[in-house]
C-alpha cells in the first residue's frame, strides 16, 4: 500500500477513535511512534489518583488522632505496602484496591507540594512548609482539633493540600509551562519506552489532579456528587465498566470534582461538565495530532482549553471560600446569642471553628495556583485573620519558635461583618455564581447595628 495512503488511513483512524471516546476520558490510542510495549491505550492518571488516596486518608488520620509518624507515612513517605484508609469498602460501595501501590508505587504528597510562600499564615512558609508544621500540630491534639487556637487540622490540611497540591500541580504546572512547545513535545514519548507522548502524559496528569471519574460527562452533578460520598445510589453510576467494583484510578469521584459536583447539583452552575469537558476537548486535540508535534494553531487551541480549566478551577475554589464565609457567619451569630444567654456554646465553638478551618484552607488554596492575587489576596488575608477570633476576642497574629501567638482582636459581631466582606470580595473578583450561604444582604443592617464608627472602618 502507498505509504502517504496509509498514513492517511491511521491518521483518520486515530481521529474517529477520538471522536468515539469524546464523553469518556478513556481507550485513548497509542500515538507514539514505533512504541513496543504491551500496553492498549495511552492515557496515564494513577499516580494523581493514588495522591488523591493519600490525601484521603491522611484526613483521616489526623481526624483520629494519628500520630506524626503516621500521619508523615502517607504525607512525606514513599513506603511500600501503606494501605489505603480512605476511600475503603462499604456497605453497597465496594472499591477495587486497597493498597497505595495498587494505583501508583513511590508517591507521596510532600514532593508535590507548593514551594512558594503562603502570606495568608503567620511564619514566611512555603505550602510544604505550613503543611508540614499543621501535621507536626495536628498530632499534639486531640482528634486534630486544637481548642486554644481555634485550629481544626483535619479541615486546614485537607482544605489546603488540595489546594497546595492538586490545584497548584496542575493549573501552574501541567497546563502552564508545560504546555511550551519546547516542553515535553508530542512526537517523543514522555519518557523512553512510554505508550504516551510528552503532551498526552502532561493533560492526562492534570486531569488527574481535578479528581473527576473518567465517564463524568455521562453522569450528572448529583451522581459524582453520590460517589464521592460512596453513597449505595451512587455505586452502579460509579461502576462504569460493570465488573462490581469501584477502581480508585478511573471510576471515584475526588477532592475538587466532589466540590464541583457539590456546586453544581444546586443547578445555578456548571463547573464540572465544563471542566471535564475541556479536558476531554483537550485530549482528543492531542490524540488527533498522532504522535506529530503539535502546530502553532493546535497548540494554541489547547493552551485555550487550558484557560478554561483553570479559570473556573479557580472560581471554584472562591465559590468554597463564599460558602463557608457564610457558614462561619451563621455560627457566629448563634454563638453570640448562647453566650448572651449564659448558655453552653462548646457545641457552636466547635462548628464556628470547623467552618473557620475549611474557609481558610480554601483561601489558603488561591494562594497556590500560580496568579498574584495583589489587592484581592491583601484584603481576604486581612478579613480572614490567621485564625478565628476566639471566644476572648484574641486572634493568632504571629508564629515565634514554632509557636502560635495570641493578641486582642476584634469582637464576635464585627467579625461577622468580615465573613460579609469576604462574600462581596468573592464576588467582586471571581464573579461566584452559585453563592451558597449567601449573607451579603445582611451587610447594612449588621454594619448599622454595631455603629457608625465600624461602618467607616469597613468601607
Amino acid at each position: 500500500m502507498n505509504k502517504t495512503i496509509l498514513s492517511i488511513l491511521v491518521a483518520t483512524s486515530v481521529i474517529l477513535s477520538a471522536q468515539t471516546q469524546a464523553s469518556v476520558y478513556a481507550d485513548f490510542p497509542i500515538t507514539v511512534k514505533g512504541y513496543a510495549g504491551d500496553k492498549t491505550h495511552s492515557e496515564s492518571f494513577a499516580g494523581q489518583m493514588a495522591r488523591h488516596t493519600l490525601h484521603n486518608s491522611v484526613k483521616q488520620l489526623v481526624s483520629t488522632g494519628a500520630t506524626f509518624d503516621q500521619t508523615s507515612a502517607y504525607f512525606s513517605g514513599k513506603g511500600e505496602g501503606r494501605a489505603i484508609i480512605n476511600p475503603v469498602s462499604k456497605s453497597g460501595f465496594t472499591v477495587l484496591q486497597i493498597k497505595v501501590d495498587e494505583l501508583s508505587a513511590g508517591k507521596n504528597l510532600a514532593g508535590k507540594a507548593y514551594k512558594g510562600l503562603i502570606t495568608g499564615m503567620p511564619g514566611n512558609l512555603t505550602g510544604a512548609e505550613l503543611l508540614q508544621l499543621m501535621l507536626e500540630k495536628a498530632a499534639e491534639t486531640d482528634n486534630g482539633f486544637d481548642p486554644l487556637t481555634g485550629y481544626d487540622y483535619t479541615q486546614l490540611i485537607s482544605k489546603f493540600t488540595m489546594g497546595a497540591v492538586f490545584y497548584n500541580q496542575a493549573v501552574d504546572s501541567y497546563l502552564d509551562e508545560k504546555l511550551a512547545a519546547d516542553t515535553k513535545p508530542n512526537n517523543k514519548a514522555y519518557k523512553e519506552g512510554a505508550a504516551y507522548t510528552g503532551k498526552e502524559h502532561v493533560w492526562d496528569e492534570a486531569f488527574g489532579y481535578f479528581g473527576a471519574p473518567a465517564h463524568t460527562l455521562d453522569l450528572t452533578a448529583n451522581d459524582v456528587y453520590l460517589i464521592a460520598k460512596q453513597k449505595p445510589e451512587g455505586f452502579a453510576k460509579a461502576d462504569y465498566n460493570g465488573n462490581g467494583n469501584v477502581s480508585l484510578v478511573n471510576e471515584m469521584a475526588y477532592a475538587h470534582a466532589y466540590y464541583a459536583a457539590g456546586f453544581d447539583k444546586g443547578g445555578k452552575t456548571a463547573y464540572l461538565h465544563t471542566i471535564v469537558q475541556a479536558f476531554v476537548d483537550g485530549r482528543n486535540l492531542i490524540t488527533a495530532a498522532n504522535g506529530e508535534a503539535l502546530t502553532d494553531s493546535e497548540r494554541s487551541e489547547l493552551v485555550a482549553y487550558a484557560q478554561v480549566i483553570k479559570t473556573q478551577w479557580q472560581r471554584l475554589i472562591a465559590e468554597a471560600v463564599f460558602k463557608y464565609a457564610g457558614s462561619v457567619y451563621g455560627d457566629l451569630e448563634r454563638l453570640e446569642i448562647i453566650i448572651e444567654s449564659n448558655g453552653d456554646a462548646v457545641k457552636a465553638y466547635r462548628s464556628y471553628v470547623k467552618h473557620w478551618g475549611e474557609l481558610k484552607g480554601f483561601a489558603l488554596a488561591l494562594e497556590a495556583g500560580g496568579v498574584n492575587l495583589g489587592d484581592t489576596g491583601v484584603k481576604l488575608n486581612r478579613l480572614l485573620g490567621y485564625s478565628p477570633v476566639l471566644l476572648g476576642n484574641t486572634q493568632v497574629v504571629a508564629l515565634v519558635d514554632g509557636d502560635f501567638v495570641q493578641s486582642p482582636s476584634i469582637s464576635l459581631s464585627e467579625y461577622r461583618v468580615h465573613m460579609i466582606k469576604i462574600q462581596k470580595l468573592m464576588l467582586d473578583a471571581f464573579g461566584v455564581e452559585a453563592r451558597s450561604k449567601d449573607v451579603t444582604a445582611n451587610l447594612t443592617e449588621l454594619v448599622g447595628s454595631l455603629g457608625d464608627a465600624l461602618a467607616a472602618e469597613n468601607d
